[in-house]
């Protein structure tokens, strides 16, 4: 495979979650939206490193960012179920006036 094709693929990934980050109304979505963005930055990154420095390092990193986006996603999940138990507010709209 060629660096070009994962810069493609990369690009690909990061266009489809922009695009959902930003016209999707619900919580969740803008955060799956999010979560393909950075996949797409990590998918360059990836296939920069295996091209240019083949060595353990870019693995472990690529390792390292999938553990903190699990934790990020675990997190944002947690704190939407949280404000909906509380408000019932699912969208981004009604949960910028969230008080007291």
């Amino acid at each position: 495979m060629i660096l070009e094709a994962f810069l493609v693929v990369a690009a690909a990934l990061f266009s489809v979650g922009l695009f959902g980050a930003l016209t999707q109304q619900s919580i969740v979505m803008l955060m799956m939206g999010l979560e393909m963005m950075i996949n797409g930055i990590m998918l360059a990154a990836a296939g920069f490193w295996y091209f240019l420095a083949p060595t353990a390092d870019g693995q472990v990193i690529v390792v390292a960012v999938v553990t903190a986006m699990a934790v990020e996603m675990a997190t944002g999940f947690a704190v939407v179920t949280a404000i909906y138990r509380a408000k019932r507010v699912d969208t981004t709209d009604a949960a910028t006036e969230l008080e007291g």
